[in-house]
């Protein structure tokens, strides 16, 4: 049974397509091969195939939100912090005209369609699966180029004029620890480790940016596509907004986005100070390490509260997904990293 009802939100959804992609492109568009991409527990992200009247095949995209319980009681960390899918378009689009490479925002859909609030995009070549990345064979040269592309990549993307973007919302480091604070205050279980290190965070924060810039937000292996020549397109903007550019250096340098590679910080294929001096070659404003390991040891610290909210979303029925549930487990990893960080 819930197979077949499976079975009919796919043909549902297809049929949705078809009708967006035909309003869109003016023309007759059917749609086959839609499949759900692993990953994205927050947002859902389908693969199809626009076929068009005259034969013509593009391979397309849908990123939209999850359904959801009407009454879900549960306020996540990353939702509450979470773009709508009109203004992640609109950031994707602003980003990649500024030569940041993104994929191609096609339409946002419309509530008649019958997809979700999400858009479509055309697809781009690469993998996102990081064991493929840092063990497969064929990428052995795109690992060596990977480090100094994504220094180069975040340059690009912090420059990108604030007038060029939608309305976008200020986080600052103290914004961040709040936030985590509110979730631990939510899930109502004690975790000592954390709270020792929003602690030592609090007594050890940075200077605010006069000026605040651009923030991808989520900008970590995983989170983008690489084929053998290196990375292809950056994904997953939906937290993107204004604050500290140094929070993506450091989110990108988390131990948990090394899968396995630990000795390698900048994302499991190098050293921080490849990352920090590609960064700075390429434009980027010269990087303060004390500052950018602080951002560090707080995005491991967000990202263990991350992994408990994202649990409480199918403890608290808000969605169920055994995805989310086993993402759970991991905050005892980071709570680990964080006794070594904090040494």
């Amino acid at each position: 049974m819930d197979g077949a009802r499976d079975g009919d939100a796919r043909s549902e959804l297809a049929r949705g397509l078809a009708r967006a992609c035909s309003r869109h492109f003016g023309r007759a568009v059917r749609v086959d091969g839609l499949f759900r991409h692993s990953g994205g527990a927050s947002r859902q992200t389908w693969g199809f195939d626009a076929i068009f009247d005259d034969g013509v095949t593009e391979k397309l995209v849908l990123r939209r939100d999850p359904p959801r319980a009407a009454d879900a009681p549960l306020q996540t960390m990353e939702n509450s912090l979470a773009l709508d899918r009109a203004t992640e378009f609109a950031v994707m689009r602003a980003a990649g005209r500024h030569g940041v490479p993104a994929p191609q925002t096609l339409f946002i859909a419309d509530p008649e369609d019958g997809v979700g609030d999400g858009y479509v995009m055309k697809s781009v070549g690469g993998t996102a699966i990081a064991r493929e990345l840092l063990r497969a064979p064929r990428f052995e040269q795109a690992r060596t180029r990977i480090p100094a592309q994504l220094g180069a990549i975040l340059a690009r993307l912090h420059a990108v004029p604030l007038a060029a973007l939608p309305p976008l919302r200020v986080g600052t480091a103290a914004d961040v620890i709040a936030t985590m604070r509110r979730a631990l205050d939510v899930t109502r279980e004690p975790h000592p480790v954390f709270e020792l290190a929003l602690s030592w965070l609090e007594r050890r924060m940075p200077p605010t940016p006069a000026t605040p810039g651009f923030v991808h937000g989520d900008f970590r292996t995983g989170n983008y596509l690489a084929d053998e020549s290196g990375i292809t397109a950056i994904l997953d903007w939906e937290i993107a907004h204004l604050g500290d550019p140094l929070e993506d250096l450091g989110w990108l340098c988390v131990k948990s986005w090394r899968f396995g590679a630990i000795d390698k910080p900048a994302g499991g294929f190098g050293s921080r100070e490849e990352l920090w001096d590609a960064y700075e070659a390429a434009g980027g404003a010269r990087v303060d390490r004390d500052h950018a390991r602080w951002w560090e040891i707080l995005g491991t610290a967000r990202w263990g509260v991350i992994c408990m909210t994202q649990a409480w979303k199918h403890l608290s029925g808000a969605e169920e997904s055994m995805e989310l549930a086993s993402i759970g487990r991991r905050a005892v990893e980071t709570e680990v990293d964080l006794l070594e960080l904090l040494g």
